[in-house]
């Protein structure tokens, strides 16, 4: 056995199985969710009651595809690649702005078309991003205590937040900027900075809201469905009435009503209200616990690089589980009436190609970083080293701590 293949050998027994189990349950849900939800919109549409099914599978399966290709690159590479994928970036979210090259659905202009098939270019920003600031605040960790060094990062994702607004995007704009403030804040900024910046960020996006007729109906409309059931409201009135059907134990797979052109985007949006409707409160508690464990499992991840001081490792690990938990709260308090509508997918679960594709290389990254920070632990155990451990996770000891040279 030659040294590449003993290494890799050696990665995957350090694997640990509850993150993998998750991921794998949640798509296993959303493979079925997705065929009951979409059967009878696309049978009526394109005359084939397996349309969505079949599309998400070819989505899974370029999942799967880039999933593996980003498990056999190293956290090293990455971080070295991190200006190139800002780059890459940006370009991809100001040719979908460019008439002829974006195409524009309902007014959005947020596609970009490849032959049949269309790549949403705000998912892999979302990619990229996360690659990108867990590089940069790896590398000025000690800068970020001054409001001059602290500002370059909150300029970048304002830049990357504009363009998101043009399209227009607002989901993506909350769930990027929560994400980057959250792992801004875990490399060491000082609260002061953090709080304000947190403040000023909602202020603006409160403004944007309140300057846009239909974001301001939203909001309003959110509050009161029921008040304009048949026009504003009606998404929302006919997905809480999906989750009054489900009860306890819901009505049984197959047989939800709401999906029978009641409730709009039943398969993509809104896919979590069908599932509550056929596997009642049930089901959903059991996505939401799988959704948890995946968070802890992420989070996990991050104590262990704090305390390896793998700190690219730590800020790339928490920045997915913020961006895949927080997307999954606003997905599912969208459905049940918590918060206002804002189109995201259900990660792993609604049908969505470029959504589906970015989730399965981001679990890949996970795994590798798990790889990675395990196989060190055991070479460390091994040569007779010791490992220092951090007596509480404060995150506010990452911006004190010298790097362990891992960024470019």
């Amino acid at each position: 056995m030659n040294p590449a293949q003993a290494e890799k050998l050696q990665l995957e027994k350090n694997v640990d199985w509850l993150l993998p189990f998750c991921v794998l349950a949640l798509v296993s849900i959303g493979v079925v969710m997705v065929a009951s939800a979409s059967i009878a919109f696309a049978a009526d549409i394109y005359g084939d009651p397996w349309y969505f099914l079949k599309r998400h599978l070819l989505f899974l399966a370029v999942g799967a595809a880039a999933a593996l290709v980003v498990s056999q690159v190293p956290l090293s590479a990455w971080s070295k690649l991190s200006w190139p994928l800002l780059v890459f970036a940006c370009l991809l979210l100001l040719a979908v702005l460019v008439p002829g090259i974006g195409r524009e659905v309902n007014g959005s202009r947020r596609w970009l078309a490849f032959g049949g098939f269309t790549v949403q270019p705000a998912e892999v920003a979302k990619f990229c991003l996360l690659v990108f600031f867990a590089s940069f605040l790896t590398r000025r960790n000690q800068q970020l205590r001054h409001w001059s060094s602290f500002m370059v990062p909150v300029v970048i994702l304002g830049v990357v937040a504009l363009m998101l607004l043009a399209q227009p995007d607002f989901g993506s704009v909350v769930v990027i900027s929560g994400t980057v403030l959250a792992m801004v804040f875990l490399a060491g900024a000082r609260l002061p900075h953090t709080f304000l910046l947190v403040a000023l960020a909602a202020s603006a996006l409160a403004l944007l809201a309140l300057m846009s007729p239909y974001r301001l109906q939203r909001l309003t409309t959110f509050l009161d469905p029921w008040r304009d059931q048949f026009a504003g409201g009606y998404q929302l009135t006919q997905s809480l009435i999906a989750f009054g059907r489900g009860e306890w134990f819901g009505v049984g797979l197959g047989n939800s009503v709401q999906k029978l052109f009641y409730l709009p985007e039943a398969h993509t949006d809104f896919i979590f209200a069908i599932l509550s409707e056929e596997w009642g409160m049930a089901g959903g508690l059991v996505v939401i616990g799988l959704f948890a464990a995946l968070t802890w499992s992420l989070l996990r991840l991050v104590r262990e690089a704090l305390a390896q001081q793998k700190f690219f490792a730590a800020l790339l690990a928490f920045g997915i589980a913020v961006l895949l938990s927080g997307q999954a709260f606003v997905n599912m308090g969208v459905a049940s009436g918590l918060l206002p509508t804002k189109g995201l997918t259900l990660p792993f679960v609604s049908s969505g190609g470029s959504s589906l594709v970015i989730c399965c290389a981001l679990f890949a990254l996970a795994l590798r970083l798990q790889a990675e920070l395990r196989l060190e632990t055991d070479d460390e155990k091994e040569s007779g080293g010791t490992i220092r451990q951090l007596p509480i996770f404060n995150p506010l000891q990452l911006g004190d701590r010298n790097v362990k040279g891992e960024a470019a």
